[in-house]
């Protein structure tokens, strides 16, 4: 059985919480959804799968990670369930000015930050597949380099078009590229069951769009497209973690830049 996760409540269905600011009452609700999306399924056929697979891009690809574990409770103790997280590795990173301006946003959280999925990956039981970009376009616009480190527009065309990046401008992507291979480097080396596919693609999730997924002209690694990767980690075929050379070597890529 195949189960997508899309945006929904902007915090990738973890909040259960309400907050009075004197005029309104907002209610952060995130968990009871996803609670409420299981007990949907579960007469549906969920209940007796064999195979399972959570996935979703995004804020669903980070939902994927975040709920991996509860959702194998649900399963049959002999099921085959497994994870997939595409374009949803979001980084606990500092921006062009060093300043961790999305960990603001979860400050105060649990100080072990496990929104961040770089902090979660040793904690998921089920096997897990990471599909990412290392120049990923939302964290490019939002984490790298998000509005407020630059307002004099100065990566407004480096944005739009990789290859009107300055040279300091690819040094700066690159390093964030090294950092989310860093982050993944235990995970890269040491899970057993884990499948990987981090491409050089200036895009924000791949799995759900043909044109990415499992076109006769899309982005590849080692001859394979995502498609093809994936499918080899979940039948156990063989051993999928692929990582891509630095931007531009891939000439492959879908570059999709967009309003993210």
């Amino acid at each position: 059985m195949f189960v997508m996760l899309r945006y929904c409540d902007g915090g990738s269905f973890a909040g259960d919480a309400k907050f009075d600011n004197g005029t309104l009452v907002l209610y952060f609700r995130g968990q009871r959804i996803w609670q409420a999306i299981i007990e949907d399924l579960l007469p549906k056929g969920l209940r007796f799968a064999k195979k399972a697979l959570l996935s979703g891009c995004s804020a669903g690809g980070l939902a994927s990670s975040l709920h991996c574990n509860n959702f194998n409770t649900y399963l049959p103790n002999a099921a085959a369930v497994k994870c997939l997280g595409d374009a949803g590795f979001f980084m606990d990173s500092p921006d062009i000015n060093m300043y961790h301006t999305q960990r603001t946003f979860f400050q105060h959280l649990v100080t072990l930050q496990c929104i961040f999925p770089q902090y979660l990956l040793k904690y998921i039981t089920p096997p897990l597949f990471i599909l990412n970009s290392a120049y990923d376009v939302y964290q490019l616009n939002h984490i790298l380099v998000p509005p407020s480190t630059d307002l004099h527009g100065l990566w407004n065309h480096c944005k739009l078009n990789p290859r009107a990046c300055r040279t300091d401008q690819i040094r700066l992507l690159n390093a964030f590229r090294v950092e989310m291979l860093t982050a993944l480097r235990s995970f890269l080396f040491n899970s057993t069951r884990g499948g990987v596919f981090i491409n050089s693609c200036f895009a924000h999730c791949q799995s759900e769009s043909q044109d990415t997924w499992f076109a006769p002209d899309s982005p590849q690694m080692h001859n394979e497209t995502i498609a093809e990767s994936v499918g080899d980690w979940y039948f156990g075929r063989k051993v999928s973690k692929k990582v891509d050379c630095p931007y531009p070597c891939d000439t492959t890529c879908h570059n999709l830049i967009g309003a993210v």
